[in-house]
């Protein structure tokens, strides 16, 4: 990670915080619904506002837009997340309501997720790589907790 910028750093340390918090979430989300989920669950989706931060510092900063982008794509699945899931409280994912997961739902995630993985190849590959174990772990979960 030699060469990297403040701003590539915080871009690096968001981006695997992220991925991680997500597989804790995920490896939780079923087992522990009731102690867990449906007390805290919303705390993931409150994670946009640090992205949106740091997405603020990464443009003022100067960096490109597919730096800043992945957080910009996280607060939109945010709102649209804590929407479905806790004001109007739509039981989707059991059975799975097609119309609320694509497009909105799973394309707002995966575009987040997206922007913060591949940019990770610009700044180095073997980050990329370990990027790309904790992503295919991420997705094993939570298709698994479902």
């Amino acid at each position: 990670m030699a060469g990297l910028d403040k701003l590539d750093m915080l871009f690096v340390v968001w981006a695997f915080a992220f991925q991680i918090i997500l597989i804790i979430h995920f490896a939780l989300r079923k087992r522990y619904f009731n102690e867990y989920t449906l007390k805290y669950g919303w705390l993931v989706y409150a994670l946009c506002i640090p992205a949106l931060i740091i997405s603020v510092i990464l443009w003022v900063g100067g960096k490109s837009w597919s730096f800043w982008l992945g957080g910009i794509f996280f607060v939109l699945f945010a709102v649209c997340g804590y929407r479905i899931d806790y004001v109007k409280k739509i039981a989707w994912r059991r059975p799975l309501v097609l119309s609320m997961m694509f497009p909105p739902y799973a394309s707002l995630y995966l575009s987040t997720v997206m922007f913060y993985w591949w940019q990770l190849a610009l700044l180095s590959r073997p980050l990329w790589f370990v990027y790309a174990g904790l992503f295919v772990i991420a997705t094993i979960l939570n298709i698994a907790s479902h």
